[in-house]
């Protein structure tokens, strides 16, 4: 008999507009001294799009970026390297209005 604990998984409810995902082709980071901000966009003339908005906790994203390079350290192993994009001609800006 095992007296391990039983690992018990949470569900995660998604509306189908989430689970379709969204395209991104480039990302902004920004700090506070209390959060990280990621924007995802899609860059594409003449007017880039924020497709997605990510905050999130210094702590939480040490585990995301952790978990990042492992999956990225995997996923070359079975499929070779990868190589870095490039960075994009001009610098991004958001327009608020």
């Amino acid at each position: 008999m095992n007296d391990a604990p039983e690992k018990k998984g949470m569900q995660v409810k998604a509306e189908d507009g989430v689970l379709k995902g969204s395209y991104s082709n480039a990302m902004q980071v920004s700090h506070t001294k209390e959060e990280f901000i990621l924007d995802f966009m899609l860059l594409h003339p003449p007017v880039g799009q924020l497709v997605s908005r990510v905050i999130t906790s210094p702590g939480h994203l040490k585990r995301i970026v952790a978990a990042l390079q492992d999956n990225l350290k995997r996923y070359e192993k079975g499929f070779g390297p990868v190589t870095l994009a490039e960075e994009p001609e001009r610098p991004v800006g958001f327009d608020t209005k």
